[in-house]
């Protein structure tokens, strides 16, 4: 069945700068907002965009994402005309291989593609928070003629360099562009969410893959190929919020951004829901010693101390006389009799001992303050201190990084 556009989601990063939070799952699948994984945001962008068949490309420890994606039917992308399709690496009769970057990602699955004859691809990253209408900008790449049109915004120039980079004229056209560079001459960045037109990229995803020195990458060989070929190369500038995920400072700053009426992250908005896999657990009980302030918490919580500034997902324990300040609280963990949380991510089903001390607020160290994260099923003993800027493993040791 023809589509004039077709999703694809590139959701197989390990998220290495999460560190010990993605040691069990794809940074994607890693919780958020108290309700939420990451991937649900481009997912119900989808859905709210009315692009109803989306491919989602996993690699990296892609089990819990699969389990959690299933059919779809969250997301309403259980379309038997389309819908939501998991597309890990895979072995054909000429061979096969891991995906090598994400352009050779989109090349493997060129057939799926090929599966709904679409005019436009539209190609998605797994690991950034955000609200955006999809078809505005396939209509912004339709009007122009565009071969392709990159989604940007500008960022402040000290993080220019993470990004790719490129500059643009009075009509948006692109005529320069550059991956991560160590001087950037700009300060728009690409968002990594690209429309292609499916038979101008086809071409060169194959020019690509029959390149043996290719990184085989849409940012550093792709698009400078086509933009170096004269291809019709459009931007498409966002104004709304948008955050890159990916390391643990963003992740943190992310969810605080949800207290933050100026912030433009507003996720109780009915017009343009954010949907998600609804969690099978008892409402959320506030006990007698409760005093929650300023923040958010989920179903299956049992909350009997005091909650200031922090989001808390489901299955969260915090017992009496325990405190938890500007922290993110993940999936079923328990916080026990006197101990104080602060200023800290703390993974899944980690357990905080009586009167332990983790992370600290900045005014607290003279140290060189950071964030303290906990990696999943840490267990922290009764008393224990643990100092801001630390990182621990599952086995409660520290990591370095």
């Amino acid at each position: 069945m023809k589509k004039e556009s077709v999703a694809m989601l590139l959701a197989g990063g390990q998220g290495s700068r999460l560190y010990v939070l993605t040691g069990k799952v794809a940074k994607p699948a890693v919780p958020f907002g108290g309700k939420y994984r990451i991937i649900d945001f481009p997912l119900s962008n989808c859905t709210n965009s009315g692009i109803d068949t989306v491919g989602v490309l996993t690699q990296y420890r892609p089990m819990e994402l699969n389990f959690y994606i299933g059919s779809g039917q969250a997301w309403d992308l259980d379309s038997a005309n389309g819908g939501v399709h998991i597309l890990p690496p895979y072995m054909a009769e000429d061979g096969g291989s891991w995906y090598k970057g994400t352009a050779n990602a989109i090349y493997q699955n060129g057939r799926f593609i090929d599966l709904y004859d679409p005019e436009y691809v539209v190609i998605l990253s797994g690991d950034h928070i955000y609200k955006m209408d999809y078809a505005a900008m396939i209509e912004d790449h339709k009007k122009n003629g565009a071969d392709c049109t990159i989604a940007v915004r500008e960022v402040p120039w000290a993080e220019a360099s993470r990004f790719g980079i490129m500059a643009v004229d009075s009509e948006m056209k692109i005529t320069e562009f550059a991956e991560k560079p160590k001087e950037p001459k700009s300060n728009l960045a690409s968002m990594g969410i690209y429309v292609f037109t499916w038979s101008k990229l086809k071409a060169y995803l194959a020019a690509d893959e029959a390149d043996p020195n290719s990184e085989n990458d849409f940012g550093k060989n792709v698009i400078p190929a086509m933009l170096n070929a004269g291809e019709k190369m459009q931007a498409y500038r966002f104004n709304g919020y948008w955050k890159d995920v990916g390391t643990l400072e963003s992740l943190w700053d992310a969810n605080m951004d949800m207290f933050d009426k100026n912030s433009g992250l507003n996720l109780i908005d009915d017009t343009w829901p954010i949907y998600a896999q609804t969690v099978a657990a008892p409402a959320a009980f506030l006990g007698p010693n409760s005093d929650v302030t300023n923040s958010a918490f989920n179903r299956g919580s049992v909350i009997d101390g005091k909650v200031k500034n922090s989001v808390l997902s489901q299955h969260v324990t915090i017992e009496p006389g325990a405190e938890v300040d500007h922290s993110v609280i993940l999936p079923g963990v328990t916080i026990s009799r006197g101990a104080k949380v602060s200023y800290a991510i703390i993974g899944e089903d980690c357990v905080i001992g009586k009167n332990a001390v983790v992370g600290a607020k900045p005014e607290e160290t003279a140290e060189g303050w950071g964030l303290t994260v906990l990696g999943p099923d840490c267990n922290v003993e009764a008393g224990r201190i643990i100092k801001a800027n630390r990182m621990l493993d599952a086995n409660g040791k520290e990591v370095v990084r």
